[in-house]
């Protein structure tokens, strides 16, 4: 098994990382936040879905 999913897991890119990035470059467009809130990854994605409306607090 050595397709694009099994190359991306082997390159150490979590789907947080992936989600984290996302978010991050469509709310800043910044490289440098894009980075450090990849780095955080599921810390980031979280405090995101907590403090913006409509997100997981209603």
């Amino acid at each position: 098994m050595s397709g694009p999913r099994h190359d991306a897991a082997r390159a150490g890119i979590g789907l947080g990382t992936a989600i984290a990035v996302a978010i991050s470059w469509s709310v800043n467009k910044s490289v440098v936040w894009a980075i450090v809130h990849g780095v955080l990854s599921w810390f980031y994605v979280i405090y995101y879905a907590l403090t913006r409306p409509g997100g997981l607090s209603g």
